[in-house]
């Protein structure tokens, strides 16, 4: 039973006010054809909407079978809309996108029932109105009668206890209202049918009781009904209960977008183009930039690989030398320099004082142990090519060239040094155009120290850099730069190759030096240069395959030194016949390959000349410790075992011993080598006395130059044996200010540790050079940050100084990366907004053209959000094509793109590219920003008043 009591209701428009309904009581029957009359105004429809939940009361109440509708919030209204009501409408009210089986089952939706349940009672009721064979058709496809039977079932399918019918005939002709009362006749016999119409002959004929309003007010009632007192309706007081579950689930939401947007397929496309205008935008700056960063990335990683942070065991710091100079130019510039005179420029002194000064020597080895801390900061920012040790291990090469002679690898001269040797030693250098910053630092190093290397490895020998992980014997780096242009890669420590530039060139004094062309040839070239002749140099072609028969001969420094019969040892690797001996019995080392750098290589770590493995570097290390002059010197640590003299004297007396000694176990050729080098010495001016002439004088006594030049011309008449007879006799009587002199000139025995290092002794805890490897600029100033985190936490003494060669060339590269970003990020942004305003005005378009679609939703118990979400889905279809369109447009304008790009800077290197994952971002970034931009829309549609809405045209 449905009770009506004292219901009132007006309307506000600004300061008019309307009185729709007027203290109306009714009291319906739960199964009656109720008609209600009254002419326009009178509030016949505003009764029927109250009635139906779709208005609401200003104050009464509206008692359904005894519960209370006052306390009713939207969702339980939309509840007894759906359970309760079925609403008939003059205009149909169908949605016209849906087939009219889908307008049918959309109320069995709402109430969540399951979709094969929905389909076949929707079907019945279709089938109960007659129109079984027409459940796939639109609406548009139906005569008007056909249509309103469609909203009868409709209204039916939910099985609701109350039916209301606004105008049902009214766009009818008459045979086919009188099909539709007919209808309506049948559906009151099991429930109430309420029906408003302006036709009291149709009211009269088939409704069971009609009512008449006027001005708000009942003016008839042809069939009143109170109930009894005693019934249960009557007796007990109304209370607040729900009617049950309305909700539309998303499928649903989606469908019905789905299908209004595929009526309008041309405009929605054109939405969606015009929504993707922005995604396309987005699309290409980001490919753009992608290409770009890719470029920038393979540009930072091979100058990275090429310009690692390189830290070598002494150092000078650079950065501060330039600062001194830096300091010192503004102080040349000061406005307050004097001008009344001459005053000296000590800019020179400072340099070279703050040259030397800056100076240091890293521990490596502790270093080495923070390295080797997975643990350690500087880990998070280490490249692919990770941290590489390098190992100054000292070693010979020989070989023979062509017509069998035997040649150095180091100088091609075998045997004591010569001006032709420091002739090839210039002209190798001069060669090395591949020479790495360790190199060059090393180069810059001896020269501000005047020191080198004892016994070092030939120049042209170089380790070709190994892999990141201890099982790859060549670095990814290596091979994916240099080609093999004939036989392999080395497999073993025997192995190596032989390594060309991209010209295919290699020193000429490098082939001369490995015997692949004759030393005569080379030493008569060296001769005529030192002599300022024109020469003509041999660059013929060689055959790969000559190169690949060469075998090498290679002598670890330990065994260049050889046993005398007192327990000591001899140097005699500037002794030719000594050499021949060692190199006979030498490992082989075979060349098994000719590398070249690819042609389109970005990074040629390996300078030209003969490529060895790591796995040599190591036998190196393990051969020189196990060496018997090694473990000689070991077991006598305070005595050098080449002389068997102190290595550090206690005082001169013990110096003047040591001079005597070493002088007694010269030969006599040696002897009187050494005599004429002292006289020389002082007949140039080397010492303020003169030489020891035939009657015995002290060398170092107080002769002058004029003295000294006549002894020298007198000992040159003399033979060996006299000039050591007389050499004796002098040292004899040397007093020991002239023995210490002549043991600091010509018999100091250096220390412990010189010794070691000459004989090729390596210690992997203390690496030569550390090289640690980065593939950006930000990662190689983050490994800086970690070595200054490092030097906080350590002694003085242990802090580690290097240059960042590539930090002072290129600092700005970083910044200007990150600025071009900052750009294209402007740029996104704008694009991103014009996108969200764009869709919130198609989306509100909607909201407009399909504003009866929410009415009818709204009536059939869909609510405020479930209106929400109708719209929300359609945006997202939107944003979907519109990310979709936007991702295909731009990969199809790459194409032509890519061209434009490459023509216009030049080179194929920058591809602009759009990543799959970025495609997949920036879709659903179309989806969320289209969502969003059509919240106010879909808010504004689930705000909209049912009522209102269903007399929208």
């Amino acid at each position: 039973m449905l009770q009506i009591t004292s219901i009132s209701k007006q309307y506000k428009t600004g300061d008019f006010i309307q009185k729709a309904l007027d203290d109306v009581s009714l009291n319906l029957r739960d199964s009656e054809f109720v008609a209600i009359l009254g002419p326009s105004g009178s509030g016949k429809t505003t009764l029927l909407n109250i009635i139906g939940g779709l208005d609401r009361y200003d104050s009464g109440d509206l008692v359904i079978n005894g519960i209370s509708t006052k306390r009713y919030k939207d969702r339980d209204w939309d509840s007894y809309r759906n359970h309760t009501i079925g609403f008939v409408f003059q205009s149909y009210n169908l949605i016209p996108h849906q087939s009219i089986l889908s307008n049918v089952e959309l109320a069995l939706t709402i109430s969540g029932i399951p979709k094969s349940e929905r389909r076949e009672r929707a079907r019945k009721a279709l089938e109960q109105v007659g129109l079984g064979d027409h459940v796939d058709k639109r609406p548009n496809q139906l005569s008007g009668g056909q249509m309103q039977r469609v909203a009868i079932a409709r209204a039916l399918v939910n099985n609701p206890s109350i039916v209301l019918a606004d105008e049902p005939t009214g766009a009818l002709d008459s045979d086919t209202s009188v099909q539709i009362m007919d209808l309506l006749r049948d559906v009151a016999r099991d429930r109430l049918v309420v029906m408003v119409t302006h036709n009291p002959e149709l009211a009269e004929q088939y409704a069971t009781r009609i009512v008449e309003l006027r001005d708000g007010t009942i003016r008839s009632d042809s069939d009143p009904f109170e109930p009894e007192p005693e019934s249960d309706a009557a007796a007990k007081p109304a209370v607040h209960r729900t009617m049950g579950r309305a909700s539309m689930s998303f499928a649903t939401s989606l469908a019905l977008s789905f299908n209004n947007l595929g009526t309008k397929k041309a405009r929605t496309i054109l939405t969606s183009f015009a929504g993707s205008i922005g995604i396309i935008g987005i699309a290409l700056i980001l490919s753009i930039s992608t290409g770009v960063n890719t470029y920038i990335t393979n540009i930072q990683r091979d100058t990275m690989t090429s310009y690692p942070i390189e830290i070598q065991s002494q150092s000078f710091d650079m950065s501060s030398i330039m600062k001194s100079q830096m300091s010192d130019a503004e102080e040349g510039r000061s406005a307050s320099a004097k001008t009344d005179g001459i005053y000296p420029d000590d800019s020179g002194i400072k340099q070279v004082t703050s040259l030397t000064s800056s100076i240091t020597k890293n521990n490596l080895s502790k270093f080495k142990k923070y390295l080797d801390d997975p643990n350690s900061e500087i880990h998070k920012y280490v490249g692919a090519n990770g941290i590489q040790y390098t190992y100054d291990v000292k070693f010979s090469v020989y070989d023979r060239d062509p017509k069998g002679t035997l040649v150095n690898a180091d100088g091609v001269t075998v045997g004591k040094s010569s001006d032709t040797a420091m002739s090839s030693k210039m002209a190798s250098l001069g060669a090395q155009s591949s020479q790495n910053m360790a190199d060059i630092q090393r180069t810059q190093m001896s020269m501000i120290t005047g020191k080198t290397d004892e016994n070092t490895a030939p120049d042209s020998f170089n380790e070709i850099m190994p892999g990141a992980k201890n099982n790859q014997r060549i670095s990814k780096v290596i091979t994916d730069n240099y080609e093999v242009v004939k036989g392999s890669w080395p497999k073993a420590r025997d192995q190596v190759v032989l390594v060309l530039d991209q010209n295919n060139k290699v020193s000429l004094t490098t082939l001369y030096e490995l015997g692949l062309l004759p030393a005569s040839d080379y030493n008569d070239m060296m001769t005529k240069i030192n002599d300022g002749k024109d020469v003509k140099t041999d660059t013929g072609r060689i055959d790969y395959d000559k190169a690949l028969d060469q075998t090498l001969r290679l002598v670890p420094a330990a065994d260049q030194y050889v046993k005398n019969a007192d327990g000591t040892y001899r140097y005699v690797g500037d002794d030719a016949d000594e050499v021949a001996k060692l190199a006979d019995k030498a490992m082989k080392l075979k060349i098994v390959g000719v590398v070249r750098p690819h042609a389109d290589s970005k990074t040629t770590p390996l300078a030209a000349g003969i490529g060895y493995t790591r796995d040599l570097t190591n036998y190196l290390i393990d051969y020189a410790n196990d060496s018997a002059i090694v473990k000689a010197q070991k077991a006598s640590p305070k005595r050098n075992v080449l002389n068997d003299l102190a290595f550090s004297p206690a005082d001169d007396n013990a110096k003047a011993a040591d001079a005597k000694t070493y002088v007694a176990g010269l030969g006599v050729s040696d002897k009187a080598t050494m005599a004429r080098s002292m006289l020389g010495d002082s007949a140039s001016g080397a010492s303020a006395g003169s030489a020891a002439s035939a009657n015995g004088a002290s060398a170092y006594g107080t002769a002058g130059a004029s003295g000294a030049a006549g002894a020298s011309a007198a000992m040159g008449t003399m033979s060996e044996q006299q000039l050591a007879d007389q050499f004796d006799a002098y040292i004899a009587a040397a007093p020991t200010s002239t023995l210490v002199k002549i043991y600091d000139q010509y018999v100091s025995s250096g220390n412990y540790d010189d010794n070691l290092a000459a004989f090729g002794v390596v210690g992997r805890d203390a690496p030569t050079a550390i090289s640690i490897y980065t593939d950006s600029f930000d990662d190689k100033n983050a490994v800086g940050d970690a070595i200054s985190h490092y030097n906080d936490g350590v002694k003085k003494a242990d802090k580690i100084v290097y240059n960042d060669y590539v930090g002072l060339m290129m600092n700005s590269v970083t910044t200007i990366i990150n600025v071009i970003s900052y750009v294209l990020m402007a740029f996104v942004s704008v694009s991103l907004i014009v996108s969200s305003i764009m869709i919130g005005i198609i989306t509100y378009i909607s909201v407009l053209e399909r504003t009866k679609e929410i009415g009818i939703l709204r009536a059939m118990g869909a609510s405020k959000r479930n209106i929400s979400q109708v719209f929300n889905a359609e945006t997202g279809i939107i944003g979907l094509l519109a990310g979709l369109i936007g991702i295909g447009v731009t990969l199809l304008l790459l194409i032509p793109g890519n061209q434009l790009l490459h023509h216009l800077i030049g080179n194929n290197d920058v591809n602009a590219v759009l990543p799959v994952g970025g495609g997949v971002i920036l879709v659903v970034l179309s989806v969320v920003l289209t969502l969003i931009g059509g919240l106010i829309p879909s808010k504004k549609a689930a705000r909209q008043d049912p009522a209102t809405a269903l007399r929208t045209e």
